[in-house]
């Protein structure tokens, strides 16, 4: 940053130049008036000029101290909390005391409050010299950035810094080297040579070895004790003939030129403090590099645009590119790089989308980067030096579940400010991939579909075609046909399997047992996911099919030569399949439909994802000897044989208790008072409802259980929440009763939890979104003889549960009246 210089003294400074210049012409004139004394007129008029160049750098000099005085009374201001003269009277008093300049005072301030390269030089020269020498490089180095800030080009700034900082080190010049990306080198600034010979090194060619391109290409300081026995060729080789340091100089990582220094004889003996007072002034040098040189480094202001820039560019390449910039919070070898654009060609070879790596660090997208030789160490070479980067063929590997995918491809690393741009173009054809996953799926028996869920179009590979038997002339199965061809044990999963694939959105996969028209049943496992448009609906289904059967005997065989389970397992596995027997014996998973006087009568259950978790759900529909319908659907607490039992018991006892005539609520405080007494620690939830045909009048009461759901002419509602606790809770319960009159074509569900439950939201929130689905369900349905049963399985295909309890649904709907 540079610090603007006080109006007053450059009025002072214009002024004094306007009067010599005065003098000047005066002189001109006088000369012009007398021919004759030539000599002595050429005499005072260069001793004018002298004059006016001492005076300038005066100036100079005035300007550099003020700015570095003028650091010092901020740094007073902001601890003393005090107006700037009174900072600046209480410097002059403090340089007093300490019997010190205030020059000297100013820089030991700044350099106990600045945390940059120049106050941690000094500290470190002090603590190891320890003498009043050493205590005068703060202010030497200090010194030499203030007239570096006020220098007007890179060849005063170099000036500066051998007059202030390096003369007293001994060196008698120095030069400042500007890098640029074709490797090429321009002699920035100098002070110490002839003017002969800084014309003479200008520019130095790429390819040419010199201190300055060591010390690029090492990434370090390159020390020459004896430039004449090192043999490389350099500004000032004749006229100097010593030693020779030179230092890379940068900025946040890049390095932008070269700081070079010349001794007479050798180098002073390498140290630490003095590494670190090099390391500054080669930083003072970068500065200069960034303010007056044209090396392509962004100004302030500029990164967006020349971003928007590159993006124009890389758009319209047809190879796939990346635009890379530094992270933010990386500051310091080694550096971390961050994806800001990739052009619309780009295919990342693992397979992934573009948004799949855009604005991911590049280690993040492409871990093995890392590795020698890798895509990072170019990428960051590129950078640092600016020297762009090309290579015919190079490994790229990506890691994508874990497993590493390699491609060779042509790439080419360039800098473009502070961005760079990766190119890459793999060197695999597409035809040759092709054949390569052509091979794979055909000894893996692994066959790719497609299928379009707005068209209803399905597209298969050969492969599916003769997994399932078929010839290639026959019409593809669609998912929601899936079930058909599959064993009847295997369709619960294989609804699991589509609600997750195309109700949730996620990818799914399972197993089953596919019949095949031949008779031959085949083991297959299908994995699929949902691939939504640009407006984030889902519209088409990818996936595989995979051939197991060789697997699936392999392990029947292992399993076969097992000695034994350990007892418990073997009680526990007979435990669940007794528990699951008695369950499937009372409640069939799907059962057809029943016919109750005006009423239609379907049930559908829906077992736990896991055997060990069978659960007490159960259902009971039949006429009474009254007449009347009865209709219920429980909920016993917990899982396993306790459950079950539970289940069958309450379930009996309702039976029983309904052949009194009593009604519901009556009917639930009797099943609460047997729950209490009769079982040991089980508790239940119940609706119960008592239809009379006569009057199509429900009456129906819950004992802590979710209230039924009615749809009636397209518009679903729940039935109030009654009051009721929940059974064995309490010996004494009441429960309170409702009524509803049904109309012809009404649709009522009934249900257990495990419809509903999420685990990320409210009952209130699943209430509602059960009411929407139910709706969705009836204009699905339709009125067709198969409709409530169409209904009930589109509310267990596409429940939002994310629970793995048991379901139960009950569904009754009232016969439409007979036309006139």
């Amino acid at each position: 940053m540079r610090h603007p210089q006080d109006p007053r003294a450059a009025d002072g400074v214009t002024v004094r130049v306007l009067e010599q210049a005065g003098a000047e012409d005066a002189v001109t004139t006088a000369l012009e008036r007398d021919a004759d004394d030539g000599a002595t007129a050429v005499g005072r008029l260069a001793s004018t000029v002298e004059r006016l160049q001492r005076e300038l750098e005066q100036a100079h000099a005035d300007a550099a101290g003020r700015t570095l005085v003028e650091m010092a009374v901020g740094v007073l201001i902001e601890r003393l909390r005090c107006g700037p003269t009174e900072a600046g009277a209480q410097l002059a008093t403090l340089a007093q005391q300490a019997g010190v300049p205030v020059l000297e005072l100013a820089a030991d301030l700044v350099n106990q409050v600045a945390a940059d390269t120049i106050s941690e030089a000094a500290r470190e020269f002090i603590a190891a010299q320890a003498t009043p020498a050493a205590e005068s490089v703060g202010l030497r180095l200090r010194n030499a950035e203030a007239h570096t800030l006020v220098a007007a080009d890179t060849e005063a700034a170099a000036r500066s810094m051998l007059d202030h900082a390096l003369r007293p080190l001994g060196a008698v010049a120095v030069a400042v080297w500007a890098a640029h990306p074709d490797q090429s080198l321009s002699l920035a600034g100098s002070a110490g040579f002839s003017d002969h010979e800084a014309r003479r090194w200008r520019h130095v060619p790429p390819g040419v070895s010199t201190p300055a391109r060591r010390a690029l290409d090492e990434r370090a300081q390159v020390e020459y004790p004896n430039l004449a026995g090192a043999g490389l060729p350099s500004i000032g080789q004749h006229e100097i003939g010593g030693g020779r340091l030179a230092v890379p100089a940068g900025i946040g990582g890049r390095l932008t030129g070269v700081l070079e220094i010349c001794w007479p004889d050798e180098p002073p003996a390498r140290s630490q403090p003095l590494e670190r007072q090099f390391e500054a002034l080669a930083e003072l040098a970068a500065a200069t590099l960034e303010t007056w040189a044209d090396n392509g480094s962004p100004t302030p202001g500029a990164p967006d645009a020349q971003l928007e820039g590159l993006r124009q560019l890389t758009d319209g390449l047809a190879d796939p590119c990346l635009i890379l910039h530094v992270a933010p919070d990386s500051t310091e070898l080694p550096l971390q790089f961050t994806i800001g654009h990739v052009n619309p060609s780009f295919v990342d070879f693992a397979g992934r989308p573009g948004s799949a790596v855009l604005g991911a660090r590049l280690l993040e997208a492409y871990p093995l980067a890392a590795e020698s030789g890798g895509l990072l160490e170019k990428v960051e070479h590129v950078f640092v030096t600016g020297e762009p980067f090309r290579t015919p063929n190079m490994t790229l590997t990506a890691v994508v579940d874990g497993v590493p995918l390699s491609a060779r491809a042509r790439v080419s690393i360039s800098r473009h400010g502070g961005y760079l741009v990766v190119v890459w173009r793999l060197a695999d054809g597409t035809p040759r991939v092709a054949r390569l996953l052509q091979h794979a799926q055909r000894l893996g028996r692994i066959g790719g579909f497609e299928e379009n869920l707005l068209t209803r179009q399905t597209g298969w590979n050969e492969t599916i075609y003769e997994l399932y038997g078929l010839p290639l002339s026959a019409a593809p199965v669609p998912l929601d046909g899936l079930a058909d061809h599959a064993h009847p044990d295997d369709r619960p999963a294989i609804g699991r399997f589509l609600r997750t694939l195309l109700h949730h959105r996620r990818p799914a996969s399972t197993a089953f047992r596919l019949q095949r028209p031949d008779g031959v049943a085949r083991h297959i496992r299908i994995v699929a996911e949902p691939v939504p448009d640009a407006d984030g609906r889902l519209g088409v289904v990818r996936g595989a099919y995979q051939d197991i059967s060789a697997q699936h005997w392999t392990e029947v065989a292992l399993a076969a030569t097992r000695d034994q389970l350990a007892q418990t397992e073997q009680q526990a596995v007979e435990r669940s399949r007794l528990v699951l027997q008695l369950q499937h014996a009372i409640m069939p998973p799907a059962v057809g439909p029943q016919d109750l006087h005006d009423l239609r009568v379907a049930v559908r259950y829906r077992p736990a994802e896991k055997e060990h978790l069978v659960g007490g759900d159960w259902y009971d529909t039949l006429t009474l000897p009254s007449g009347a319908v009865l209709l219920c659907v429980g909920d016993v607490a917990g899982h396993g044989i306790e459950a079950a039992t539970g289940m069958v018991a309450l379930r009996n006892a309702l039976r029983g208790l309904a052949a009194t005539g009593a009604g519901p609520a009556q009917l639930l405080t009797w099943l609460n008072s047997i729950t209490h007494h009769l079982t040991e620690s089980l508790t239940a939830t119940a609706a119960c409802g008592l239809y009379d045909p006569a009057t199509r009048r429900l009456r129906w009461a819950r004992a802590g259980h979710p209230p039924p759901v009615l749809l009636r002419n397209g518009r679903a509602e729940n039935l109030p929440q009654l009051g009721g606790i929940l059974l064995g809770v309490l010996d004494q319960a009441e429960y309170d009763e409702d009524e509803v009159v049904l109309e012809p074509g009404d649709t009522l569900v009934m249900y257990t939890d495990g419809l509903i439950e999420r685990r990320d939201q409210s009952l209130q929130t699943s209430l509602a979104n059960l009411l929407a689905l139910t709706e969705q369900a009836g204009g699905d349905a339709g009125g067709g003889p198969g409709a409530l049963e169409a209904h009930l399985d589109h509310l267990l295909r596409y429940s939002a549960s994310d629970t793995d309890d048991d379901t139960c649904l009950v569904g009754i709907s009232v016969a439409a009246a007979d036309g006139p």
